[in-house]
């Protein structure tokens, strides 16, 4: 068992404040954000819905009750969702369309995970009083199951002027759109125009404690405010981690390119390592999924391997681990971590 501390690289949600961090939450203007009073939390709102070019941001506890407000703010009962099968939306999120809202998926399997417009163009139900009415489309970018891909934006946007021209709702769950804008280099309020609603993720590979917001129309995040405290979002003295949030814009997004390369040179590994291979191909962002052979064992042994060497990664599946590289693991720990990958995937192999 190795004696150093181990490299995490399970999910980029691991990540802990940094000092710097830690001091401008705790110097954190504060009020009780419930009554608007908030001058941190309103500064963040203010700053993200600028930079996703909308009128009006909220900030939200996590991620999926941000994509949970955009469901309720576009569809209800007897209502129906477009979104691909392994969207976060459907998968992760407990239900929550239809605890919630009421409202059915239909999901889309197409090859690779992202969505193109070739997949929806025959998935409107007719308006006929036997069918759920077909009402928005949900993209997830950069999407976490298909590899940390990112959607080719000309896809993205014949996707939008589709939904458009037939009266549907386009959201985005953005939870790494930063990482899907510094990889592809689109700004993230060029990716946010083409759709009603987008959430954003600060304590994902931005390095946040905690928090996500939504931003849309100032209308729609008016209604935001009411689906929010519903579903008991509603903060009082949120400007403590608002403040992280606003550090986390203001220091973590350039460097999310050290993230990417970090991941390629995990996925390097990966390629060299007997009985393991992405399971997306080419790692485009900061998620590395990896594939394990039956006959090098399970996900599962692997992992408790990869463990014991001191590396630390996701069994999410009988075959299936992921690797997420982020701000808490260094270039030298990556590599570390490439080379207890090789030596673990070789020492199974060789007791096969």
């Amino acid at each position: 068992m190795s004696t150093q501390r181990p490299i995490d690289l399970r999910s980029d949600t691991v990540t802990r404040p940094s000092p710097a961090m830690r001091r401008a939450m705790a110097e954190a203007e504060v009020g009780d954000d419930v009554y608007g009073e908030d001058p941190t939390v309103d500064l963040l709102e203010r700053r993200t819905a600028g930079l996703l070019g909308k009128e009006a941001a909220l900030f939200v506890p996590s991620g999926t009750m941000a994509n949970q407000i955009a469901v309720g703010l576009h569809a209800g009962p007897g209502d129906e969702l477009i979104c691909d099968a392994r969207a976060h939306v459907y998968v992760w999120e407990a239900g929550g369309i239809a605890r919630h809202w009421g409202v059915q998926a239909r999901t889309i399997n197409p090859h690779g995970g992202l969505i193109g417009l070739d997949h929806l163009r025959d998935k409107i139900q007719p308006d006929n009083e036997h069918y759920v009415r077909t009402r928005l489309v949900c993209l997830e970018n950069t999407h976490n199951r298909a590899g940390g891909r990112v959607h080719p934006y000309d896809s993205v946007r014949e996707v939008a002027d589709w939904a458009r021209s037939n009266g549907l709702a386009m959201h985005l769950d953005g939870a790494r759109l930063m990482n899907a804008v510094v990889a592809s280099g689109v700004p993230a309020s060029e990716w946010a125009s083409h759709f009603d609603t987008v959430s954003i993720c600060f304590s994902k590979g931005l390095g946040a404690p905690v928090g996500s917001a939504i931003a849309g129309s100032a209308e729609l995040m008016r209604k935001a405010h009411r689906l929010r405290k519903a579903l008991g979002g509603g903060m009082r003295q949120g400007g403590i981690v608002a403040a992280g949030a606003l550090f986390a814009l203001e220091h973590h997004v350039d460097r999310l390119a050290d993230d990417h390369a970090n991941a390629r040179l995990i996925a390097d590994a990966i390629e060299r390592a007997p009985g393991l291979s992405l399971e997306s191909g080419p790692v485009e962002t900061n998620l590395v999924w990896i594939a394990v052979d039956p006959g090098a064992g399970t996900a599962r042994e692997v992992a408790d391997r990869l463990r014991e060497a001191g590396v630390l990664v996701s069994a999410l599946g009988p075959q299936t681990l992921r690797a997420v590289t982020h701000l808490d693991v260094s270039r030298g720990q990556c590599e570390r971590a490439a080379g207890a990958i090789v030596e673990v995937a070789e020492g199974m192999a060789a007791r096969a």
